[in-house]
């Protein structure tokens, strides 16, 4: 399976551009997440909604024009029976969209997928206690899925880059929401109980690849970047990845794509 996550920053603006379509005819994704699709199913176009290739799954925000997530499932996998839910258990945003999950059997075998666009946590001191909370309970039910015995494959935009190697200028941003020790802590325990950043794994010294980058001060030109997106799975899964890799050349959003290939 072929499966791309991507914060669009507006699923309308990306289709608008012509880019969402370039990546989808070029790249042909048996899965595509998408995070920050501000919008809902009412506002979106017929390729948005009823895709002759795929089935399109929304979690829209309450707020207009805010967050939301969503998986596309292609037709062609034939063998997948899902079922879709939004919500991460007990977490705070809950009206906002932030999940899109898709879980089925393949091969007899029981897969979870999540989309998640995590908060920011920088409008207010309760946002950023929000976003620490978001954290955990996105650790709790990824855990729970795991010992249900699902491969869980978690892919999206997490809002915090992990070491000084996964951002361009880490000693101006260190303490910084999105460098801040707290967020960084969060993926420390994410490695430390058994997930991986599947990147990061395969890719362990690689050095200036990143995922968003500041869009007035026109920092992508320059490779002036953070790496915040991310795909996470167990570590013992490893073996199932035969390619990784961002799509640094797909514009569209401030963000880039990131794409994996695994064995179903």
């Amino acid at each position: 399976m072929k499966i791309i996550t991507w914060n669009v920053n507006g699923i309308r603006a990306a289709e608008r551009k012509g880019e969402l379509q370039k990546l989808i005819e070029r790249e042909r994704p048996d899965i595509f997440m998408a995070q920050e699709i501000k919008g809902t199913t009412e506002q979106f176009s017929r390729f948005l909604t009823g895709h002759p290739d795929y089935r399109q799954y929304y979690s829209s925000a309450r707020k207009k024009g805010y967050a939301g997530t969503a998986i596309w499932i292609a037709h062609t996998l034939e063998q997948v029976e899902g079922v879709f839910s939004t919500e991460i258990p007990d977490a705070p945003n809950g009206d906002e969209g932030r999940l899109s999950q898709y879980a089925f059997r393949l091969h007899g075998k029981r897969w979870d997928l999540l989309s998640i666009y995590f908060p920011n946590g920088g409008k207010s001191p309760r946002a950023w206690d929000e976003k620490l909370v978001f954290y955990d309970k996105v650790h709790l039910y990824m855990n729970r899925l795991r010992e249900q015995g699902s491969t869980v494959l978690v892919g999206g935009d997490m809002n915090v880059a992990h070491t000084e190697i996964d951002i361009a200028r880490p000693r101006e941003n260190d303490g910084k929401i999105g460098f801040h020790p707290r967020e960084r802590a969060w993926m420390d325990r994410l490695h430390e109980d058994g997930w991986t950043d599947v990147w990061r794994a395969c890719n362990p010294d690689v050095t200036d690849v990143y995922s968003w980058w500041h869009l007035i001060s026109r920092s992508r030109e320059r490779n002036v970047g953070w790496r915040i997106d991310y795909f996470l799975m167990d570590r013992s899964c490893l073996d199932l990845v035969e390619d990784v890799g961002y799509l640094g050349s797909q514009m569209g959003s401030d963000h880039c794509p990131m794409t994996v290939t695994v064995k179903a």
